[in-house]
């Protein structure tokens, strides 16, 4: 079904749209639909933003609070480089400008007056940062043979890690750390010590070494990597 404009849809986009000499601001995007709930409105803007930014690939999260509903888009990955914060800044303004496009917007800056029909809000996620990384050359490089799913179910407590590189200063650098348990998020490791299972994405495995990208806009390519020392290997 094609989206269609409503007939008190602004002329503006949202960034465009300026506040009134009394601190009046108000917006209704032309693909607003009063009755969609946010399972359907996720949906809409999800296929929206794929058509108006088809190089860009997004996670889109939903939550629901006490003060209304909120979207997420997160970027996993895209051809811009948005590691200068202008260039971020810039990004966000253009995915929020489409996801405000489905909803609407009342406030008055000067009586602290905010009502809206759900809060969106554009983030770079981890994946994009690896995926930057790739595209620039990653430094220790691992061959992805083992998936995040198949490391879980074949880790096992008894296994030890030890962290033969990472960002520089790091404390546990050259350590080696038996694993006491596994849970579904994380494995506790000697210690008192865990490591959080990233998203499948930032994680690369070939049955001896594990690495897991956990880069920023100040380094898109910094990482761990653990050699996998298991407790039956022969």
């Amino acid at each position: 079904m094609t989206d269609v404009s409503t007939s008190g849809a602004s002329a503006r986009l949202y960034s465009q749209t300026p506040f009134d000499e009394r601190g009046n601001f108000h917006y209704e995007g032309d693909l607003y639909r009063p009755g969609d709930n946010l399972a359907t409105l996720a949906a809409r803007v999800e296929g929206h933003l794929k058509t108006k930014f088809p190089d860009t690939r997004f996670a889109i999260r939903t939550e629901k609070f006490a003060g209304g509903r909120k979207i997420t888009a997160e970027i996993l990955d895209t051809p811009a480089d948005l590691t200068a914060r202008d260039a971020q800044n810039d990004f966000f303004v253009a995915v929020r400008d489409q996801m405000e496009r489905f909803g609407y917007t009342r406030s008055n800056l000067l009586q602290d007056l905010h009502n809206c029909s759900f809060y969106c809000e554009a983030q770079i996620g981890q994946a994009y940062w690896a995926a930057l990384a790739g595209r620039r050359g990653r430094k220790n490089p691992v061959e992805a043979k083992v998936s995040l799913a198949a490391f879980k179910k074949q880790v096992r407590a008894g296994d030890s890690l030890k962290l033969v590189d990472a960002p520089a200063g790091h404390r546990a650098l050259g350590t080696t750390r038996a694993i006491t348990q596994v849970r579904s998020g994380d494995l506790i490791l000697e210690g008192r010590s865990y490591l959080s299972f990233p998203r499948a994405s930032a994680f690369a495995c070939d049955g001896r070494l594990v690495r897991i990208s956990n880069g920023s806009e100040y380094d898109p390519d910094s990482h761990l990597l653990y050699e996998w020392l298991r407790r039956d290997a022969a």
